[in-house]
């Protein structure tokens, strides 16, 4: 019986055209909305459309895989803030940040919904974006620059209410009044 080989690593190329892919995907989504043609991402991505479907072998493979870095980009910036800011400001950047991401899953929401896996991936979402949001709060607490009385699932009711809000004209500086408006109630005294 003889052992099964590590599956290989991908190629530094096949890293960097996927990474294109993802970016090129995000600009046209953000450009041209999430019905954009996957001929049109691969040519924002200087790829060809073969390349595109070795990678992403249908448009809710690339919907998810934009959706899913921005995911991760949000959570994983929580660590990098809190390393090189004081916790409560390093919430107040994550904040604002989520706003970023937001607008990102506003463009791409109408397709989520509509994913084969979607429940799979918005259940990995959420614990993600808990997970960040319950490393900030903890630190900040820790600091005492918080209210020890708050909860993560009260941040993120807060957030879920910006989100709520993102078709609504000028939506982005109501979110900013609001990220500072979170900010201002948890803070202690």
């Amino acid at each position: 019986m003889s052992a099964k080989a590590p599956p290989r690593r991908p190629r530094a190329d096949a890293l960097r055209n996927r990474e294109a892919l993802i970016d090129a995907a995000k600009a046209a989504f953000t450009e041209a909305g999430p019905e954009v043609s996957l001929e049109e991402i691969a040519r924002r991505a200087d790829v060809g459309i073969g390349t595109l479907y070795r990678h992403f072998p249908t448009r809710d493979a690339v919907i998810e895989a934009v959706y899913r870095r921005e995911v991760d980009q949000l959570s994983d910036a929580a660590s990098a803030l809190l390393k090189a800011h004081p916790p409560l400001d390093a919430m107040r950047r994550w904040l604002n940040l989520s706003i970023d991401y937001l607008a990102t899953k506003k463009l791409i929401a109408p397709a989520l919904g509509t994913l084969s896996g979607g429940a799979a991936l918005m259940a990995h979402s959420g614990s993600r974006l808990v997970g960040a949001v319950s490393a900030l709060l903890e630190a900040a607490q820790r600091a005492g620059a918080v209210r020890a009385d708050v909860r993560a699932a009260d941040l993120v009711q807060a957030f879920a209410g910006i989100a709520y809000n993102t078709g609504a004209p000028g939506w982005r500086d109501s979110a900013e009044r609001h990220a500072d408006i979170i900010i201002a109630g948890i803070r202690t005294a």
